[in-house]
This record gives structure tokens, C-alpha cells and sequence, in this order.
């Protein structure tokens, strides 16, 4: 779950449902999607919820989709099924495990820049690349980076 819309690479909006956190408080549904890389670790099924304080990861849920995670006593680590590489490790603070996905290189801070360009591609209603290369130049789009937008393939939705 979290509170922040960027953090999807597809999400589809819904108004309905809500979620019951440990003290009984409830968070209103917004959507649910796509985070991270979908060539690497997609996390899916992630639910937006408005008002959330953290993001949160259910252990549960990646078990049952075949990662592997490990507790220790003061870090986690997160596995693919059937692999030594670790995906992610978390670090413990006070009893809550904290998982920094920023600055992970194993998975490349879950974004390329070719990824990147297509990101934008599918945020922006799939958008040609010729007209997002304009939207820069023009600087008329706030958060757009400044990135060179080049088509060397039809995405599938397309």
C-alpha cells in the first residue's frame, strides 16, 4: 500500500473499499497497481490509499507470489524464487523492518531511463514520443524529465 500516486508505473483508478490499519483507523481505496520495474521486480496488486502515513509490504503476499524473504535479527532480505541474488534487504528499527529501495543497485533503482521514457509514454494516455519530446522543449509539463524520448518499438497497448 501507499499514499503516492508516482510511485505507479500502471494504476487504475476506483473509488470503493477501504482498508483497516492495527488501531482500527480506516484508509479510502483510491486505486490499485504497478510499482516498480516490470522486467525486474514489479510489485503488483498495490493498493493507493488515501491518507496513509507509509508505504507498506505485505510478506505474505510476496511469499504467496514465490519470493523469498529471510528475517534476521537486524536485516531481511527479499530473493526471486529459486535464486542467491538478493532483490532487496531491509534493515531493522525499532521492531519494524525498512526496506530503502531508492538507493538499491541491485535492481537498478528500479528504473532506467529507456524504462523511464515508456513510463511517461503510458502515464501520459500513450502519448507519440515525438510529442512528449515537445511537452520538454516547450517545458510544459511540471515533473517531466528531461530526457531525449526516442521510439525504437511499438509498446503493446499501443
Amino acid at each position: 500500500m501507499t499514499k503516492d500516486a508516482s510511485k505507479f508505473v500502471s494504476i487504475t483508478l476506483k473509488q470503493e473499499g477501504h482498508v483497516t490499519y492495527g488501531d482500527n483507523n480506516k484508509g479510502k481505496i483510491l486505486g490499485k497497481g504497478i510499482i516498480g520495474n516490470e522486467n525486474i521486480f514489479p510489485i503488483h496488486d498495490v493498493l493507493y490509499v488515501k491518507g496513509l502515513k507509509h508505504n507498506l509490504l505485505s510478506i505474505s503476499q510476496l511469499c504467496d507470489r514465490g519470493y523469498q524473504v529471510t528475517f534476521r535479527t537486524n536485516t531481511c532480505e527479499i530473493r526471486l524464487p529459486n535464486s542467491k541474488e538478493v532483490l532487496l534487504v531491509g534493515k531493522r528499527s525499532n521492531n519494524v523492518y525498512l526496506l530503502d529501495i531508492s538507493n538499491s543497485t541491485s535492481i537498478g533503482c528500479l528504473l532506467t531511463k529507456h524504462e523511464e521514457s515508456w513510463l511517461w509514454h503510458r502515464r501520459i494516455s500513450h502519448i507519440h514520443m515525438h510529442h512528449l519530446n515537445k511537452l520538454i522543449s516547450n517545458d510544459l509539463v511540471i515533473g517531466l524529465p528531461k530526457l531525449r524520448f526516442e521510439k525504437e518499438h511499438v509498446c503493446e497497448a499501443c
